[in-house]
């Protein structure tokens, strides 16, 4: 079986990524300690990976706090809250931390390389909303022409974002369709922890979303809600 790397943040989202590159790749996954307010995601993916009995997941640190300027590194700047034009804004939100996305995919490539894989999974998203530069199909095009110039071993790697026109109603259908147990999801920006355990808040824009997705299924989110 050929071998995939694939971001894995402890979400919803790279949940589902997770599930549908194992039916046809052995994985190899990569999460991040990057100074988010929200590092408790580590130990979802870490749940995540057993789960899907990935071969390998290995987790970077790195401080991206030392640039600041958004609301997931910087306990300074607020997590927006009870937003209710999400889907309809154009600006990029504050939780948008600056070339995120440029910065895993540069590791994932890294590792890819090292382990003799030309394929990279990624759970980025545009239809429901977010606002992300990186996140965009145009992005994703471009580093995955830039990943086949800057490596010894190029000319065939493909970045595969599955995930890129579904909504995220659609995202939950494929997860519960591959068995994904949303569950040990954790996808809160700003999570509260109660008696040592750990709730979404249920108010911030990625709970939105989820808790809406959830919804139109005609389901609840079985994680834990502290609101």
């Amino acid at each position: 079986m050929k071998k995939a790397v694939v971001l894995l943040s402890g979400g919803l989202d790279s949940a589902t990524v997770v599930a549908i590159a194992k039916k046809d790749y052995e994985l190899y996954a990569i999460s991040f300690s990057y100074g988010q307010r929200h590092e408790i995601e580590l130990n979802f993916a870490k749940k995540i990976a057993s789960f899907a009995k990935v071969k390998e997941h290995k987790i970077i640190y790195i401080d991206l706090r030392v640039f600041g300027n958004s609301a997931l590194t910087d306990n300074e700047i607020d997590v927006p809250k009870n937003r209710d034009d999400i889907e309809d804004s154009k600006e990029v939100p504050i939780t948008y931390v600056p070339a995120r996305n440029t910065i895993f995919l540069s590791y994932a490539l890294a590792y890819a390389e090292v382990i003799d894989a030309h394929d990279i999974f990624l759970g980025v998203n545009v239809v429901d909303y977010s606002g992300y530069p990186d996140c965009r199909i145009e992005f994703i095009n471009a580093f995955e022409k830039m990943s086949n110039l800057a490596t010894a071993t190029g000319n065939n790697y493909k970045i595969h974002a599955p995930l890129i026109n579904m909504s995220k109603k659609e995202i939950i259908k494929v997860g519960l369709d591959l068995g994904v147990d949303y569950s040990i999801a954790h996808s809160c920006y700003d999570p509260i922890i109660n008696n040592e355990k750990t709730y979404a808040c249920g108010k911030c824009d990625s709970c939105f979303l989820r808790l809406k997705g959830f919804k139109e299924n005609n389901l609840f989110d079985p994680y834990p809600y502290l609101n």
